[in-house]
């Protein structure tokens, strides 16, 4: 149970009910995070439209690079709910979910190929205590993806810290949106 209760369907008003209801075709249940942060109207709508902007703008880079990234930062900072979550967009993508079990081994495994296995390293330099990418780093980043896609990637990679950074502090924990090697809602 999160620190800050959801806010309930019964609590809310016409446009939060709407946004339940498109959440919840979307995603099989409305999202824990979108619940809690609803007791702020102007941040729920924030995070909203920023999140749909982000999503729409990230073209630059492949599906695997940018979900494995997003999904490092959430195994690295603890999330339980982004992983989880992040597990279920992966699934939804057709991405190979069985090496999600292997990220931690990232860069010895065979399961990552070369541009996965930078861009991992640049969630983990990006997502320590301490900010440590190197110039180096980012040159080869962007021989491999070109200037837009490392700055998409720095981009999701900051957004998945926050996200993730938010839903820990608060007490967010996945919700279920996988369950062992099913997901529990349904494929689009």
């Amino acid at each position: 149970m999160s620190r800050i209760p959801a806010k309930r369907t019964t609590e809310a008003g016409p446009l939060l009910k709407l946004f339940y209801r498109l959440a919840g075709r979307r995603y099989g249940a409305v999202p824990e995070p979108m619940a809690v942060v609803a007791h702020h109207p102007g941040l729920l709508r924030t995070t909203v439209v920023h999140e749909m902007l982000a999503q729409r703008a990230s073209t630059k880079l492949p599906a695997t690079v940018r979900e494995l990234a997003v999904y490092r930062v959430a195994t690295r900072i603890g999330c339980s709910w982004c992983v989880d979550f992040g597990t279920m967009l992966q699934l939804h993508e057709g991405l190979d979910i069985e090496r999600l079990h292997h990220i931690d081994d990232y860069a010895t495994s065979p399961a990552f190929t070369r541009p996965e296995r930078l861009a991992l390293a640049y969630a983990d330099a990006m997502t320590g205590e301490q900010v440590t990418v190197t110039d180096e780093q980012v040159a080869e980043l962007e021989a491999e993806f070109g200037r837009a896609g490392v700055v998409e990637l720095t981009y999701q990679i900051g957004l998945e810290n926050s996200r993730a950074r938010v839903n820990s502090a608060l007490g967010i924990v996945d919700q279920g949106f996988t369950s062992g090697d099913a997901c529990r809602v349904p494929m689009p």
